[in-house]
């Protein structure tokens, strides 16, 4: 009877301190959203021919992000293009935030956008935060995203829009 009443004391200990625990990991995760905008400065494409307007497309993108911290941020993006006319697209990028102190965040997302009728793509987006330096040294986290791929007319560059989370956590100092 005694090791019974010892088992569920013992039980109870661990619930109690895998709830302390749970609870301090997550309290320790920091939330940032914000919101981007970024142009095309160089657009490379590649016919894939085995459909009428498929191309990869290396695509650099730069501009801004306002954090609702207050913080603007230059952002400049490396993506790979997976395009079909009319239909959905993928990208794979890499996305460097430079912020004002020099502190940087590197991140890899995946962004698929779909087109409408308007001729904008709205698109998801999902990324990994891959290495920060500065104050991020150490970042661990993911980031969401939706927002709008505004295509280039004749004599003008695409646009990018983005309104996102990223949940985070960096080491202790």
């Amino acid at each position: 009877m005694a090791t019974k009443k010892s088992m569920v004391v013992l039980l109870g200990i661990l619930m109690i301190s895998a709830w302390i625990l749970g609870s301090t990991i997550q309290a320790g995760a920091e939330t940032l959203k914000g919101k981007s905008i970024a142009t095309t400065t160089k657009n490379e494409d590649i016919q894939v021919n085995d459909a009428p307007g498929h191309i990869l497309r290396l695509n650099i993108m730069e501009g801004l992000a306002f954090f609702e911290n207050g913080e603007i941020v230059k952002v400049r993006s490396h993506s790979i293009i997976d395009a079909t006319q009319g239909r959905v697209s993928e990208a794979i990028s890499y996305n460097i935030w430079t912020f004002e102190d020099g502190s940087t965040v590197i991140n890899r997302s995946q962004r698929s956008m779909v087109p409408d009728k308007s001729g904008t793509l709205s698109a998801r987006v999902i990324s990994e935060f891959i290495k920060g330096t500065g104050r991020f040294e150490g970042i661990k986290g993911t980031g969401s995203a939706t927002g709008k791929n505004f295509l280039a007319s004749e004599g003008e560059t695409a646009r990018v829009f983005s309104d996102f989370t990223w949940i985070y956590t960096l080491p202790a100092k």
